[in-house]
């Protein structure tokens, strides 16, 4: 379902991963105010298989560093690795150490976001990564 300020051509497809579901959920309905459809995974392995089973079908993912299965970075590191991706990936954290951060960087991560964080701020580098200009925005 579209948002009706949105056309289908600047919708933007987001997966959201954070084992938070209250998290998810202030991302997700932050996001789907403007021209962005979200999907949901609760830890990093169902994330993975979200982005196994559609590899190109998402414009961004944004992952929590720290969830069950499998860690923000260790999808990162298959989304670039495995899959050759090139997807737009953002790292959220409530641990936000230099060390992190240069790791998250190091393996692919387009930015790192540490909580609490502005979901205006978030919503603002979503769309800058997703090439949105703008005026494109809800």
């Amino acid at each position: 379902m579209t948002a009706p300020s949105a056309s289908a051509a600047t919708r933007r497809r987001i997966l959201v991963a954070d084992d938070e579901p209250h998290i998810g959920r202030i991302i997700k309905m932050k996001l789907e105010n403007g021209p962005f459809e979200v999907q949901l995974a609760f830890d990093g392995r169902e994330a993975l298989d979200a982005l196994r089973a559609a590899p190109t079908s998402f414009d961004l993912v944004l992952l929590d560093l720290m969830m069950p299965e499998l860690s923000g970075i260790d999808v990162l590191s298959a989304m670039r690795s495995e899959l050759h991706s090139d997807t737009p990936a953002i790292i959220l954290t409530a641990a936000g150490q230099d060390e992190q951060e240069r790791d998250a960087l190091a393996h692919g991560a387009n930015a790192f976001v540490t909580k609490p964080f502005s979901p205006k701020k978030l919503y603002a580098l979503v769309a800058r990564l997703t090439g949105l200009q703008e005026g494109d925005d809800a």
